[in-house]
């Protein structure tokens, strides 16, 4: 099994460029199957998450052909309405099959989901709103077996909590549904936002009519188009720590500074100097970095996907913190690995308290989740001397040729088997 083996203490100089948005290529992926056409998917990021998600549409019938980091999607002959476990247990996207394949064919049967092991995240927030659509559904043998006996019609739908996964399957499903749809209560991030640019492009009506709340009515077609899918927001704001914790000078290229304006300010507070030129950013890590506490919560609050990476950037801040997290239960598994490298963070239920001033110490890891695997290479990237992390996959699963885009700005780090 790979692994990466990483030499730390040198100051990160030069440029990145920040792929694809994998969040946002997710849910657009599932939202080709509404298409009978070609559909064209520009700037996809290669990693492991995506590859799976291709694999599952061309498990169901969709003819695809990957140029680099361009997609054709045919679902002229896409008939299949089963996703298998085998595909879906790796990643928690795959139960947004199941909204297009419910609005295409009034049936489907999608595979309980896998993916990251950070809490429950569990689906019933999208099975009770797609039954307000009129889907009858039953849980066997760790299956969804949904049916819309006639068809997808639409309805009012309040959300009981912000939930992502939910938000895309709803709006997927109410574009080709009968009538008007109004979801309220709605996740506003980038990703979905995305989602909504992509379908309108595909002749889909949708309109946000409150800043939590869309109108969806229902078409009966979509277009052939080609879209290029948004940058990858939780990689920018990655490399934006990278480049403070090592004292490094980075330019973070194509990204939409307005979209991570939350980290941009935390990372200003912390006394690192930023500088915004269109679609870069130029970061300058100091000494000196001041502490901050942190929440995470849903956009445009703190992302609970940077959450792990800027916990590294804390341990070295000049006083003590606390980060709360708010959105996932179970996500501080990677403290205990931190700790290990000299990190003093206790864990209280959701909150976890920092000691700053911390010198990180080489050592052999253990990655435990996608987010989690990226701090032990910061964390590594500051510390004298070779870590070796373990169970990379997780990282496979998020960035794209991470270790290529941090040897090119001198980070001493390679992958080893």
């Amino acid at each position: 099994m790979q692994k990466l083996e990483v030499f730390g203490a040198n100051k990160l100089r030069g440029q990145i460029k920040v792929s694809g948005s994998k969040n946002a290529s997710l849910p657009i992926l599932a939202a080709t199957l509404l298409s009978r056409k070609k559909v064209k998917l520009k700037n996809l990021p290669k990693v492991k998450d995506i590859e799976t998600m291709i694999n599952l549409l061309q498990s169901l019938g969709s003819k695809t052909k990957l140029n680099n980091n361009n997609l054709v999607i045919d679902n002229s002959k896409q008939t299949k309405k089963f996703a298998s476990y085998n595909l879906v247990k790796t990643m928690r996207a795959g139960i947004l099959v199941l909204g297009p394949l419910l609005a295409k064919f009034s049936i489907a049967k999608v595979s309980l989901p896998g993916g990251c092991a950070i809490g429950t995240r569990p689906i019933d927030i999208h099975l009770k709103a797609l039954s307000k659509l009129g889907v009858k559904f039953k849980i066997t043998q760790g299956y969804v077996n949904a049916t819309a006996p006639e068809g997808l019609k639409g309805s009012k739908i309040r959300f009981p909590k912000i939930s992502v996964g939910a938000t895309e399957n709803l709006i997927i499903a109410a574009s080709l549904a009968e009538g008007t749809t109004i979801l309220s209560n709605c996740a506003i991030e980038p990703e979905v936002k995305d989602l909504v640019s992509f379908l309108v492009k595909m002749g889909c009506k949708i309109k946000w009519i409150k800043k939590r709340s869309l109108k969806i009515v229902g078409v009966k077609k979509v277009n052939e188009i080609s879209y290029s899918v948004m940058f990858d927001r939780i990689e920018a704001g990655t490399y934006l720590i990278a480049g403070a914790l090592t004292e490094g000078y980075l330019k973070i290229k194509n990204v939409i500074p307005s979209i991570i304006q939350t980290e941009i300010k935390i990372l200003k507070r912390m006394g690192t100097t930023i500088k915004i030129k269109k679609n870069e950013i130029f970061i300058s890590g100091n000494k000196k970095i001041r502490s901050v506490n942190i929440k995470t919560a849903p956009y445009p609050g703190f992302p609970t996907d940077l959450q792990a990476q800027i916990m590294v950037l804390l341990c070295k801040a000049n006083k003590n913190s606390f980060i709360k997290e708010d959105i996932f239960e179970n996500r501080f598994m990677h403290v205990s690995e931190l700790n290990r490298m000299g990190a003093q963070i206790s864990i209280s239920g959701n909150r976890a308290i920092l000691k700053g001033n911390t010198n990180f110490a080489s050592a052999e890891l253990m990655a435990t989740d996608l987010r989690a695997s990226v701090s032990l290479i910061l964390a590594a990237l500051t510390a004298r001397g070779k870590s070796i992390i373990n169970r990379i996959y997780h990282l496979d699963r998020g960035y794209e040729n991470i270790e290529k885009k941090l040897k090119m700005v001198g980070a001493k780090i390679r992958r080893i088997n």
